[in-house]
């Protein structure tokens, strides 16, 4: 079972949370667009731009965070954390 958590932060609180679980047989790079899909339509949100160092980030880690680099609109709050919980 795959689970992926996300949360909004801003000025250090978190403001929204979620888990996403996904117990297909897809790759793990489509679980994982899946649920932040999944959380940008739950949060009300523009999917996140994947730049380069969020990718290398997520693959050393699981883990990475999407700031207003990663947006085109303006965003409220200061990064959207995602992180593997569960392989």
């Amino acid at each position: 079972m795959f689970t992926l958590y996300g949360k909004i932060v801003r000025k250090n609180h978190i403001i929204r949370d979620m888990q996403v679980t996904d117990g297909s047989d897809v790759s793990r790079t489509a679980k994982v667009a899946h649920a932040v899909t999944a959380m940008s339509r739950e949060f009300d949100l523009p999917e996140p731009i994947w730049l380069d160092r969020n990718i290398r980030e997520f693959q050393r880690r699981s883990r990475t965070r999407f700031t207003q680099d990663n947006f085109i609109e303006a965003i409220s709050f200061d990064f959207l954390e995602i992180a593997v919980l569960d392989e």
